[in-house]
């Protein structure tokens, strides 16, 4: 399977001609491996997923994930139920299919969920984001939100999230034709704003348009900062393309802004463009991510969690804040000793309504190497509970 996606991606590469971009300098970030993570205890909650991509909880005790084959399961006290509370019909090829799920930020009161997949109409593949009525054991799709996202094999972002604003956040990627990135008629390479029915926001910056930030490359990850709302959101850097690798990225999105791709590659100080916070030299393709801003793990206040693919962990990030600066204090790199790593790829993160941390291994994928009963979610809780 591993040779087969290599393949493919180098058909990719050899299908596209590029323009080189401006190369800028990466982050030196001192990053200290912690297999055994901080002060923390890692406990299996549920087994026996197949791709599972997002995770997000409606209450206390019930929770959603998505698998990539499009089936979205249902998860109750911690037990995965056997019952399929939906099947989408997605294209599921290469990194496609059921991505991102997001719950209404009114919910009960208003009992939605909402979720991103790639499909294929007629000869053409795009994605696409639908409302989905909750029934308790049970979802009904009842409004497509926005459709027409590029799609394709590779590249389709697929994070969604509501904001502070309530206002629903949508990364998308730019499938490999990375010219997109910059066009502000595609919605390919960027993220997106809309409102819970899919009405463009009055206060977007682009008028009659979707589009919040452009300039991405395959951003698969959003969270806000718990004091300063401020977004942020991880990026995959170039795998290959002007024969550069490495370059992931995390970035602070502003309204309206152009971060680049792929006229940029890392930090370049140009006012046209917005630099990254963190740009890794060697490849640490980012996904879903998450602040931690729970009560039960109180070392960890404001930290940045990010689940990482190819490099195996899950990376924490202690910033502080001053005279609106972020400055980096500390990184880490949590369940890797620096050659092996105890859990495979990590898809998500998220912050569960018992302030412990879950997240998603990703090691079905078919670039990752299956361990028993994979996939899996983990719950981080305080070492001695």
């Amino acid at each position: 399977m591993k040779t087969f996606f290599q393949l493919a991606f180098y058909l990719m590469l050899c299908s596209q001609t590029y323009a080189l971009p401006i190369r800028g300098q990466t982050t030196d970030l001192k990053e200290i491996y912690m297999p055994q993570g901080d002060n923390i205890k890692v406990v299996s909650w549920v087994e026996g997923l197949n791709i599972p991509w997002s995770l997000v909880f409606l209450d206390s005790k019930t929770a959603l994930v998505s698998e990539r084959s499009g089936k979205i399961r249902l998860i109750v006290d911690g037990k995965l139920q056997s019952n399929i509370y939906l099947q989408l019909e997605v294209n599921s090829e290469g990194e496609g299919g059921l991505l991102g799920l997001a719950k209404h930020p009114d919910f009960p009161d208003k009992p939605y969920v909402y979720a991103m997949f790639t499909y294929k109409s007629k000869k053409e593949v795009y994605n696409k984001v639908v409302r989905i009525i909750h029934r308790g054991s049970y979802g009904i799709v009842d409004k497509t939100i926005i459709d027409f996202i590029p799609g394709g094999r590779f590249h389709n972002g697929g994070r969604i999230a509501f904001g502070p604003d309530k206002k629903l956040y949508i990364t998308t990627g730019e499938t490999f034709n990375s010219a997109i990135a910059q066009n502000l008629k595609s919605l390919g390479g960027k993220i997106l704003r809309v409102d819970e029915d899919g009405r463009i926001p009055e206060d977007n910056p682009f008028k009659n348009s979707p589009l919040f930030s452009y300039g991405h490359r395959n951003p698969q990850g959003v969270a806000w900062h718990p004091e300063t709302l401020d977004l942020f959101s991880s990026e995959h850097g170039p795998s290959g393309e002007f024969l550069i690798f490495g370059h992931d990225e995390i970035n602070i999105i502003k309204k309206g802004g152009n971060y680049g791709w792929p006229e940029v590659v890392g930090i370049v100080r140009k006012k046209e463009y917005i630099d990254p916070l963190i740009v890794w030299k060697n490849t640490t393709p980012p996904s879903g991510m998450t602040f931690y801003n729970g009560e039960l793990l109180q070392h960890l206040k404001n930290d940045l969690f990010v689940a990482t693919l190819r490099s195996e962990c899950l990376i924490r990030i202690k910033m502080n804040f001053e005279k609106r600066i972020y400055k980096i204090q500390r990184v880490e790199r949590w369940f890797h000793d620096g050659r092996n790593s105890l859990y495979g790829r990590i898809r998500d993160v998220v912050v569960g309504p018992d302030d412990a941390i879950y997240f998603i291994t990703n090691n079905t994928d078919g670039r990752g190497t299956p361990r028993k009963n994979d996939d899996k979610i983990y719950k981080i809780v305080l070492r001695g509970n």
